[in-house]
């Protein structure tokens, strides 16, 4: 019989346990049980902290209702918490916008990543890397808004802040990897060819630096990655960065 309650780190140390195998079922059954848990017993922290994992997991499974009743759920959290203004609701704010990013309301979105960049503004020193975060999330929805200049900007403060983290080179991919897309959706895909090109071996460069790691986190980015360089021809490369996935996951 399990416990009343567990701890945030035994929660997520489960919760990664099953995502690794790919579990997504028993993954959403063990949040959706402590999150039951947790109201039960009025501890409003770890039933945010709970909320925010269902709000990631369910996004990634496409479950739009879901995900959408979970943003709503985190947003009054945060209200009756009364911690609108700390560094713990503008990361709950950028998962809340980046959900509804996903599900094709980038309009909603950006309102919360504006509350979110402001409450970090206030309290972190500009280089912490949860600007990168930040910035790149905010600039794909602009893009979706064709606000293209102002995602611009997002996505070079963004290369700025992860660019002086040390062994980030997976992260600064990523973020040449949307602003390639940034072009094509701004520019058409023959216009923007150049610009495309640039930005694709400069994220080859960075992933390369990388090649050798073993870590699960370089594994979820080449994962991730992959596709976006199918997309645009690259088939070799797709199909490198998903051995690498492959033969890290196999050897975790």
């Amino acid at each position: 019989m399990e416990r009343n309650n567990i701890s945030s780190n035994e929660l997520l140390n489960k919760l990664d346990s099953l995502l690794q195998k790919n579990d997504y079922i028993g993954a959403k059954n063990h949040l959706l049980y402590w999150l039951a848990q947790y109201k039960n017993s009025g501890d409003m922290r770890n039933t945010l902290l709970t909320t925010n994992e269902l709000i990631g997991l369910c996004r990634k499974l496409g479950e739009k209702d879901d995900t959408i009743s979970y943003v709503k759920s985190a947003l009054n959290l945060i209200e009756e918490m009364n911690i609108e203004d700390n560094t713990g609701a503008a990361t709950t704010y950028i998962n809340c916008a980046t959900a509804y990013k996903a599900f094709g309301k980038a309009e909603d979105s950006i309102p919360l990543f504006e509350r979110a960049k402001e409450i970090y503004e206030k309290n972190l020193s500009p280089e912490d890397y949860r600007f990168g975060g930040l910035f790149n999330n905010m600039a794909l929805a602009l893009v979706d808004l064709k606000r293209f200049n102002e995602a611009d900007e997002l996505y070079k403060k963004a290369l700025q802040v992860v660019g002086n983290i040390k062994n980030n080179e997976p992260e600064q991919a990523i973020t040449h990897l949307n602003m390639a897309t940034a072009a094509e959706s701004r520019y058409g895909i023959e216009e923007a060819h150049g610009i495309i090109e640039n930005h694709l071996k400069k994220a080859m460069e960075l992933l390369d630096t990388g090649k050798e790691r073993m870590d699960g986190n370089y594994a979820f980015v080449c994962e991730k990655c992959a596709p976006s360089f199918g997309y645009y021809g690259y088939f070799h490369y797709e199909n490198e960065l998903s051995e690498r996935a492959r033969r890290i996951y196999e050897g975790s």
